[in-house]
């Protein structure tokens, strides 16, 4: 599998498929393999490029830059590499937030940005001794508690196998991953500039996340985007429901931002010429 030495450490990727380029990003402590089902069902039409950011999946351990700012610039970083002058960026949770701030300091980058239940804009937020707990479960690495969580936590059925390889890959991540990342998340104060991303955005969430409040309110602050809500589906959303989640991935792309707005807008189009 390919890797390219950037900005410090060896960024894995590796690409499913031909055609216009899609890069994916996974979450907090995710990996690549969350987009495998998903990309699978794009690549006959689509060049699904999936990567691991520094200190997670199967990139390198550097010992510093796990921020916000710098994980976007590894994402154009990875782009230059494979000589694409504009991609559409998929980001889940953290990824996510890397997406808004593609979107705002990178957007002549970008053809389509989409947001798969990303952190909020404004910063995570833990209800108080949830971190703590979230911390002494990972440092233990109690792989069984994690499981019968997560059975719990997921709104649709997964296998224990499944379970079990996120479980590990989460549980792989460097520890300046694992503390600096999420200091960027709680301390992202991106929602006053949301406004400023004018590129074609798809904000995809599910009714059983807890993030979905937070995703609301910042798709309402995104001029130029449309939403898409997954019923019975929890954060998970693109190994949860692999392939809803890639047939609407696979809808934005060719169809675009489709509101109320735009069907007006095309209304009074049509008007003008008869």
């Amino acid at each position: 599998m390919p890797t390219t030495s950037i900005n410090g450490f060896d960024l894995f990727y590796e690409t499913f498929g031909a055609g216009e380029p899609i890069i994916l990003h996974h979450g907090y402590t995710g990996s690549h393999y969350n987009y495998h089902a998903s990309a699978a069902i794009l690549a006959p039409k689509y060049r699904c490029i999936l990567m691991d950011c520094r200190g997670a999946g199967d990139s390198g351990r550097p010992a510093s830059g796990h921020t916000i700012e710098q994980y976007a610039r590894d994402v154009v970083a990875l782009a230059d590499h494979l000589g694409l002058a504009r991609f559409t960026f998929v980001g889940h949770s953290m990824g996510g937030v890397i997406g808004m701030e593609l979107g705002i300091n990178h957007g002549n980058r970008l053809d389509r940005l989409v947001l798969v239940a990303p952190a909020p804009a404004d910063g995570v937020q833990m209800p108080p001794g949830a971190r703590e707990r979230d911390i002494a479960v990972h440092t233990a690495r109690d792989v069984e508690a994690m499981l019968r969580e997560r059975r719990i936590t997921t709104a649709r059925e997964l296998s224990d196998d499944m379970h079990r390889l996120r479980i590990q890959r989460g549980l792989s991540v460097s520890d300046a991953h694992y503390d600096e990342s999420w200091k960027a998340l709680e301390d992202a104060r991106l929602g006053e500039r949301l406004s400023e991303i004018t590129v074609p955005t798809l904000m995809v969430a599910g009714a059983a996340d807890g993030l979905l409040p937070a995703n609301l309110l910042d798709f309402q602050r995104l001029p130029n985007a449309t939403l898409h809500v997954f019923s019975r589906v929890s954060h998970g959303i693109p190994y949860e429901v692999p392939e809803a989640f890639a047939e609407v991935i696979a809808d934005f792309m060719e169809h675009g931002v489709v509101t109320a707005r735009t069907l007006q807008e095309k209304l009074q189009a049509a008007a003008s010429r008869a």
